[in-house]
């Protein structure tokens, strides 16, 4: 899907977020198997028009080398406001800790558009 923006409405929002870390207090991401999954909520600094795109990638993944790597990151929930960074790992992963960075991109209000509702 491609999404056409238009000049004075394009606008790229961009950070990276820590989703959890837990080496530290033995959580379960660090102890546990099976499925596991940790979100964290990002909200954009200035509302877009609609939802943007949204863009992550791991900034850091602490990970034990002993077994294989499992894992899925992934945004969700994308709002105009805000969205959820996702990261999902499984079996005998054992994650310590994941940071993500991100990017948004999409349209802002713009002063001539009209509010017709």
């Amino acid at each position: 899907m491609m999404m056409r923006l238009s000049g004075p409405r394009t606008s790229i929002a961009q950070g990276d977020v820590e989703v959890f870390s837990e080496f530290e207090d033995g959580g379960e991401m660090w102890t546990g198997e099976g499925g596991r999954e940790r979100r964290a909520t990002v909200f954009f600094e200035n509302k877009f028009s609609t939802p943007p795109a949204v863009f992550v990638s791991p900034s850091l993944m602490d990970m034990n080398n002993q077994g294989a790597y499992r894992a899925e990151l992934v945004a969700e929930s994308i709002t105009e406001t805000s969205f959820d960074v996702v990261f999902r790992t499984w079996s005998d992963s054992r994650v310590a800790r994941v940071r993500a960075a991100w990017m948004a991109v999409g349209e802002i209000p713009f002063s001539d558009d009209w509010d017709v509702n």
